[in-house]
């Protein structure tokens, strides 16, 4: 009998795209189960060149590497509304991510591209997600009464303030019932209605949408990396990434992160400035007022 495949999902636009290659040999050097591995990147403006690159990364028999153009996963009777952060408009694309793996897989495990896997991601696969939409790690913040994040309309929504709250940056989906109950266009609608009250882009949406639909996995399958832990099985990248000198989470998990991007086109690779980082976020939010107007 012919193995499931592992379908992984990813999203990043040029400026982030280093962090594919770090986050894609930690994936193939920790795999050692047999299933095989689809991975699927959605492409919102990366060079050919870097393309080029992260093709060489996997060895093909192991890990297939799949490309989607950004433009052509977004239904046409969809429009994203564009909030007030500084997030790109990428991280949108992860609420589409069911319609990028074939209409006969059944499930997929979306990794924000700022995540190291330190472990066989085959073990996450295998997780049962029995009734729910999707499973998630509970967010820094915890619930939805979080000041700074959370869902501020948690009342008006019929929600308790103590209703849990999960980080978008690694999701299992039940892609088949995400698709048959069209839950991107549930997330949108939601982003739209409530837009005043959004603050960390699309991760308000999924926690109104999917809130009490979650299986709640263990903390370790994203772990945030500035705190501390000796055995996490996915590192996430939360504030500032490895790639920048102004990096500020546990050192451990910046080392690791070199580790595997030394095992890439990349390992010449030295951080670059936080103003860079600074720019780009400027860069964002500009974008965002033009296309308001």
């Amino acid at each position: 009998m012919k193995k499931e495949h592992i379908s992984i999902v990813v999203a990043s636009d040029n400026h982030y795209s280093i962090l594919i290659a770090a986050l894609l040999k930690s994936i193939d050097v920790n795999h050692h189960t047999d299933e095989h591995i689809d991975f699927h990147i959605i492409d919102d403006g990366i060079s050919s060149k870097t393309k080029e690159k992260i093709q060489t990364i996997a060895d093909p028999s192991r890990i297939t590497i799949k490309w989607f153009n950004s433009k052509k996963i977004i239904p046409d009777s969809i429009v994203i509304p564009v909030d007030n952060s500084a997030f790109p408009l990428t991280v949108y694309l992860r609420v589409f991510s069911p319609y990028v793996v074939d209409k006969d897989v059944e499930k997929l495990i979306y990794l924000d591209v700022d995540t190291i896997v330190q472990d066989d991601i085959s073990k996450l696969w295998n997780t049962p997600l029995g009734d729910y939409i999707a499973g998630a790690v509970q967010d820094v913040g915890k619930t939805m009464d979080c000041e700074w994040g959370g869902v501020p309309n948690y009342k008006e929504l019929g929600f308790t303030a103590d209703t849990k709250y999960f980080n978008s940056g690694v999701l299992m989906i039940n892609a088949k019932r995400w698709r048959e109950e069209n839950y991107s266009a549930q997330v949108i609608s939601a982003l739209s209605k409530y837009k005043e009250h959004v603050r960390l882009a699309d991760q308000y949406g999924l926690n109104v949408v999917l809130a009490n639909k979650w299986l709640e996995l263990d903390p370790k399958w994203n772990w945030f990396a500035f705190k501390e832990n000796e055995d996490p099985s996915i590192v996430h990248f939360l504030d500032i990434k490895p790639i920048f000198t102004s990096y500020n989470s546990k050192e451990v998990y910046r080392e690791e992160f070199f580790r595997y991007l030394s095992m890439t086109p990349w390992k010449n690779f030295k951080p670059i400035s936080g103003n860079k980082r600074n720019i780009r976020k400027i860069y964002n939010k500009i974008k965002k007022a033009f296309l308001k107007l």
